[in-house]
């Protein structure tokens, strides 16, 4: 029950506050979101991406 009246109290009681924190939230958990699946991804097809292999094709000038 404390737990409840303490997020009551913090984000829930005004409106605005409460929308703010979800548009935060949200955006912090897109951009984790996206940055562990590209981490997973790269790790998956290490060896098979173009970053991976672009120095056997491009000569550096």
């Amino acid at each position: 029950m404390a737990f409840a009246n303490t997020f009551y109290n913090t984000f829930a009681r005004r409106n605005s506050v409460f929308v703010a924190s979800i548009f935060a939230g949200t955006f912090a958990f897109t951009v984790s979101f996206d940055q562990g699946l590209d981490k997973f991804w790269d790790n998956w097809n290490k060896g098979k991406q173009w970053k991976d292999i672009r120095h056997k094709y491009i000569e550096e000038s």
